[in-house]
């Protein structure tokens, strides 16, 4: 197995992850939209499985060559809240701060594929890391700062800790989140020196840690997450309901399960955004619905995360999750069990 990251069809080819995927097509579609699986990832990959759920997630599809009418480049409309470069302020108490545009893996379902990548939006300059730094300064109901991008992991430490100790000085920031893959995808980079780095602000620290199948929390995975937590970081998950990969409850819960063991709680599920070529990705939001019902009940209430849809052009999460309670009249209710009975509350007499 190669130690080098693959980025190429050749690539591809040479790790055995074409198998009998159109050449031709691929070639389209790595010129379209940027390619890379670590080598923890592809050591993942069943060769033999044409339906493999890890492949799905990473290793391009002539599939994404489909465009369909009602996806957009900007699926949840960063670019309507971007009032500086870098900075994305959509709800009033937090933004994002995107800092560099580059990933260790890219998804082939990401709602930003059209901004990361060597092809995206690249890395803030000193310029504009000032700019963004200002913005955050001179608006002080920021309470909460998102480091996403891109993976704000694949810094540096020395830029990491640049990066947090101008945030350090802000003292209306009391919270500093990372969006993140790399303790799943390149375990060995959590290091000692990473970990000091990601403290450094000295504020109360978050990472949302980005996985959707079980397969990822591997042993190395699990381990990262471990020194994270150990150090003092929360870690909460996010996942993407994704047709082939996750659209299972039984997947489902035992991601979930993998989560919680590895002291991650989870925390946002996500409908698939309206991203160009990922149609064959996404479920209906009733099949969602579905498939998140049925974890009620049948997995611990750790396990539960929250199914949200983000709404397309810069509107916000949603909370899409299917209601378990109808207002009946006369200030009663009708309630449903995780097994689908119905019940009236408060109950008659």
């Amino acid at each position: 197995m190669s130690s080098s990251p693959i980025r190429t069809v050749e690539d591809l080819d040479s790790a055995g992850l074409i198998g009998k995927r159109d050449r031709a097509a691929l070639e389209e579609v790595t010129s379209r939209y940027a390619v890379a699986l670590t080598p923890a990832v592809a050591a993942l990959i069943d060769r033999t499985d044409a339906a493999d759920p890890i492949a799905r997630q990473f290793v391009p599809d002539a599939a994404e060559l489909v465009v369909t009418a009602e996806e957009r480049a900007d699926p949840i409309g960063d670019h309507a809240h971007s009032p500086v470069e870098g900075i994305v302020h959509r709800y009033p108490d937090r933004v994002l701060l995107k800092a560099v545009h580059v990933c260790p893996v890219y998804c082939r379902f990401c709602f930003r594929r059209e901004m990361v990548g060597p092809q995206g939006l690249g890395t803030l300059d000193v310029g504009g890391m000032k700019a963004a730094f200002d913005y955050i300064r001179d608006h002080r109901e920021i309470w909460e700062v998102i480091l996403t991008g891109g993976d704000p992991l694949v810094l540096s430490a020395r830029r990491l800790t640049a990066i947090l100790s101008e945030l350090a000085a802000i003292d209306h920031v009391k919270i500093v989140r990372f969006h993140s893959r790399v303790p799943v995808v390149d375990p060995e980079r959590i290091d000692a020196a990473l970990i000091a780095a990601i403290k450094a602000s000295g504020k109360t620290v978050y990472i949302a840690l980005h996985a959707n199948h079980p397969r990822e929390l591997t042993d190395g995975a699990r381990a990262a997450c471990g020194r994270l937590v150990d150090a003092g970081i929360v870690m909460v998950s996010q996942s993407v309901l994704l047709r082939g990969v996750n659209d299972d409850p039984a997947v489902l819960g035992e991601l979930m399960k993998a989560f919680v063991e590895t002291r991650v709680k989870p925390y946002y599920l996500h409908h698939p955004d309206l991203a160009p070529g990922t149609s064959h990705f996404r479920l209906t939001i009733e099949e969602g619905q579905q498939i998140v019902a049925a974890l009620r009940g049948r997995i611990s209430g750790l396990c539960q995360p929250t199914y949200i849809l983000d709404i397309p052009g810069g509107h916000g999460k949603a909370v899409i999750s299917e209601q378990a309670i109808h207002e009946i009249g006369q200030g009663c209710y009708s309630v449903s069990d995780y097994r689908g009975g119905q019940h009236r509350y408060p109950p008659a007499d």
